[in-house]
């Protein structure tokens, strides 16, 4: 438990309570009332703007809410030490991609994650890190790119090893922003299938993913968010929230949901009326 914190159930990592964030006057977020548990995984959906990455950016400990009370495994935010929030968050998104240098070596940027810093610098390292660097290389299927550099990196490529560097520090919570955007079908699949089976894993941390798209939902996901503009549409089980009606609403546009297996795929649905204006 982390010092100044009395009274808190530890199995609960995210605990927003009529959170909002504002800027330049207008609501980007909220209010929401969120809380994502130890053994839960979240997937957050929703149409361009409707505030995903600034909400993850507040559960990643990156941005102070406006209103409302945030915490993060019991740490109110604003009243503690960012730093130490962030060291116990896997986080992979493309803004941190692209602060990365071209000549980084992909090895060097996964293991420089347990000081969180981007390439090795003056830093030691005992044996057991390089073992658990080239282990988690080898889970997301990378291994083969750990003497590359990031500037020869496919899109693909990039999103494995950002993955890769967001586990090394062994995360209580790990937060992917949209982690197969840009991959073409065969290597989306391949790491949708690796998230698949690190959900179902029990070892694993807390899982928070945004992506645009139903496809690219892993199997073994718990839960689901449905963002609109700032402000959540359904929230709860996955398949409480991902229905027609629920998906409909968020999108603004008749949209049809099927299950097949354990994977969801959804596509816009042709209605009388929009068959007369055709």
């Amino acid at each position: 438990m982390m010092e100044g914190v009395t009274d808190y159930n530890e199995d609960l990592l995210i605990d927003f309570t009529d959170v909002i964030f504002t800027r330049g006057g207008r609501n980007l977020v909220g209010p929401v009332t969120w809380q994502v548990e130890l053994d839960e995984r979240w997937v957050i959906i929703g149409p361009n703007g409707a505030g995903k990455t600034t909400l993850i950016r507040m559960a990643a400990a990156e941005e102070f809410p406006s209103s409302g009370q945030a915490r993060i495994m019991g740490e109110q935010l604003g009243r503690t030490d960012m730093r130490d929030l962030r060291s116990m968050i896997g986080v992979s998104s493309s803004a941190l991609g692209n602060r990365i240098p071209d000549k980084e070596k992909v090895a060097d940027l996964v293991i420089s994650a347990g000081y969180a810093i981007l390439g090795r610098w003056r830093e030691d390292y005992e044996e057991m890190d390089f073992e658990h660097a080239t282990e988690i290389l080898e889970q997301v299927g990378a291994m083969h790119l750990a003497d590359r550099t990031w500037g020869t990196l496919s899109e693909g490529e990039r999103k494995r090893v950002m993955v890769a560097r967001a586990l090394m520090t062994n995360p209580e919570l790990l937060i992917l922003d949209e982690p197969t955007a840009g991959m073409d079908l065969g290597g989306r699949e391949d790491l949708v299938a690796y998230l698949g089976e690190l959900a179902m894993d029990p070892d694993a941390p807390a899982i928070v993913m945004i992506t645009h798209h139903v496809e690219e939902i892993p199997s073994g996901f718990t839960h689901a968010m449905l963002l609109d503009e700032g402000e959540i549409v359904a929230q709860g089980l996955i398949d409480s929230v991902l229905t027609n009606e629920n998906l409909t609403r968020a999108f603004h546009q008749p949209i049809q949901v099927d299950r097949i297996g354990e994977r969801y795929f959804a596509r816009r649905v042709r209605t009388a009326n929009s068959h007369r204006q055709s």
